[in-house]
């Protein structure tokens, strides 16, 4: 029974563990919310528990004589911080814990990693989990030295590598491109057409709790993604369609659209509106994995 299953998630008060949290504790989960805030929860199958600053060593041992199974989370993200603080705490700490679970006897470490352990902003061919890690940022190496120190350290792991994520809370791209989308001027995106692979919360959710449930998980690493890529041209035509508002896209040249952003100094922002990076979770699919969300890009408050 899951009611007798004690998870500790990590960093459950960011964006993934606000929505996680809750999943698992419907799904009869023990759950102990580990964060800074350690924020405590009217729901029974949820406690609470304090997660100390992770750019400083932490004795893990308490938290981990608590519970059966590690999903890994916490770390940083979506700030500007120096490389030996992206190594600190996404690395050396995930290095940590692992040693510590390890020691431990914890059952099974999901780790929440990125599609950046694997690959720059973009992608001229479709990624697989077969092909050599190439992370074009400190945040991406970061994350990749983390999967190889759970690796070194012997525990029963599952590896999970998502791209973008949407729902209400997100972050990141997702978040730019609905702020983006929001304006209320035309925008000149609409003949954008390059693919991009995004992932829904709720298939999220659902990954980790197939990584958590299913033997074939183990000791693996998935790329996950909803089976369906988007391009952005569509995904900002749904998402003010949502808002009761007219597309307003106009078909400028791709060519005209990355010159003006390169003018700018937004290469970044070209490569994350005009480039293609397709990651297929058919690795995932394959041991049963089901995504209830499949294709569609849901609006967002806010």
């Amino acid at each position: 029974m899951n009611d007798q299953i004690r998870v500790l998630v990590t960093g459950s008060d960011g964006f993934l563990g606000r929505h996680l949290v809750p999943y698992l504790a419907r799904r009869g989960y023990r759950v102990i919310a580990a964060s800074r805030s350690a924020r405590r929860s009217e729901d029974p199958n949820v406690v609470g528990a304090r997660l100390s600053d992770l750019s400083q060593p932490f004795d893990w041992e308490p938290l981990l004589r608590k519970c059966d199974v590690v999903i890994h989370l916490a770390g940083v993200a979506h700030k500007l911080v120096a490389e030996n603080l992206w190594d600190r705490i996404n690395h050396r700490a995930t290095a940590e814990l692992s040693l510590a679970a390890s020691s431990c006897g914890i059952k099974h470490l999901i780790l929440v990693s990125s599609i950046a352990a694997q690959s720059g902003s973009s992608s001229a061919t479709q990624l697989s989990e077969n092909d050599p890690p190439k992370p074009s940022n400190a945040y991406g190496r970061s994350k990749l030295a983390a999967e190889r120190a759970v690796l070194a350290s012997g525990i029963p792991f599952t590896i999970l590598r998502p791209v973008v994520i949407y729902g209400p809370g997100e972050k990141g791209n997702f978040a730019v491109f609905h702020r983006i989308a929001r304006l209320p001027i035309p925008l000149p995106f609409g003949a954008l057409t390059a693919q991009r692979s995004v992932l829904s919360i709720e298939n999220f959710n659902s990954a980790v709790e197939t990584a958590l449930v299913n033997p074939r998980a183990r000791n693996e690493t998935f790329i996950v993604s909803d089976p369906t890529p988007v391009n952005v041209a569509d995904l900002i035509r749904r998402y003010r369609n949502s808002l009761g508002r007219r597309s307003w896209l106009v078909p400028i040249p791709e060519k005209w659209v990355e010159a003006l952003l390169k003018a700018a100094g937004q290469d970044s922002m070209w490569e994350r509106l005009g480039c293609p990076l397709v990651a297929l979770p058919t690795k995932l699919l394959a041991i049963g994995w089901n995504p209830t969300e499949p294709a569609p890009v849901r609006s967002c408050p806010g």
